[in-house]
Order: structure tokens, then sequence, then C-alpha cells
């Protein structure tokens, strides 16, 4: 459980204990007939309830915000764990990245295209195969497609599509742009 999770719950629980106390000590007072019951009423507004409304109103919002930082660090561990997938293999099937990441495949792409955005992922996806492709920045960010041998006339930067099989090059941020002639891949025998 995560530390805002942890302090929203204790503000919660300390609201009510508050109320519960100060509700208990200013009714003794009403009952044993040291005050009357609006001194009474007002006693327990001021000591109880507001208390308890603020230390319950930001328990509330820790624990939110608790909820969602959890959320978010979730999310950023499974695109490490598809990252050290992909990388520690070389290549990686989508179908054994959404087994593994127990994530969807548009999970899988949306995470793929992210770290690609951040500059953490370079290689390249055959959609035919279904399969990723870690590559050496220096492979992907040639002209020529690491899939097929297909020259492409531009390298571009983030994700680039081979014009000639398809596949779906991610190119680090930093490869030098170049340029040369298309060549289509040599024919297969």
């Amino acid at each position: 459980m995560g530390t805002g999770k942890t302090v929203g719950i204790i503000l919660m629980v300390a609201g009510v204990v508050v109320l519960a106390v100060a509700s208990l000590f200013i009714g003794s007072g009403m009952v044993s007939g040291a005050t009357n019951a609006s001194s009474t009423i007002f006693g327990i507004a001021i000591c109880g309830v507001l208390p308890f409304l603020i230390l319950d109103g930001v328990g509330v919002f820790l624990f939110m915000q608790g909820k969602k930082e959890e959320a978010e660090l979730a999310d950023v561990r499974k695109k490490e764990k598809l990252l050290g997938l992909i990388q520690a293999q070389g290549k990686v099937s989508i179908g054994t990245a959404v087994l593994e990441t127990k994530m969807t495949r548009d999970q899988v792409k949306s995470a793929i295209y992210e770290l690609v955005n951040q500059g953490l992922f370079a290689g390249y996806i055959d959609w035919s195969t279904q399969t990723f492709y870690s590559q050496d920045a220096s492979k992907v960010g040639s002209n020529s497609c690491p899939n097929c041998g297909g020259v492409r006339e531009l390298v571009g930067k983030g994700m680039v599509k081979c014009p000639y099989c398809g596949a779906e090059l991610f190119i680090p941020q930093d490869a030098p742009q170049t340029t040369a002639t298309p060549v289509p891949p040599p024919a297969n025998s």
C-alpha cells in the first residue's frame, strides 16, 4: 500500500475517533446536567464534526491520490517489464509480450510507442510475423530496413514505416538524418 493511501486511511480513522471522543465527552456533560442541549450541539459541531470533516476530507483526498499513484506505478512497471523482455531476448512475439506483461495487444502497442517517444527503445516490429525486434540504434537509424533490406529515402525520427515490407521502425530521436536513393529489397531466390 502506498504512503498516500496509508496516511489517508489514518486521517479518516482519526477523524472518526475525534468525532466519537468529542461527542462522548460533550454529551456526558449534557447527561450530567452541566450543559444544555444547544451548548452540547454547538460543542459537538465545533469540537467533533468540524475536525471530522477536515481530517476525513484530507484523508479521502490522500487516499485517492495514493490509488492514482499506485496505478501509474503499475503502468510504469509493465513498461519496464516489456522493455526488459524485448531487450533481453532481442525479439519477442506480440503474443508473448501480451502474456508476460498481462497487457492487451493495444496496450503493448501503445506502451512501445510511448517508450520510443521517450527515447528508451530502438528497434522495429514486423507486422507480418507479429514480432518486436530490439536493434542497435545504429542499425535502425540507417536508411536500410533491418527487416527486409530495402533502402528508404529518409531516416526519419520516432516511428517510421518501411515502404517495402510494412515493418514499423522505432528510430531514436538522436539518429542522424540522412538521405539515400530508395532501393527495393533484394528478391528472395
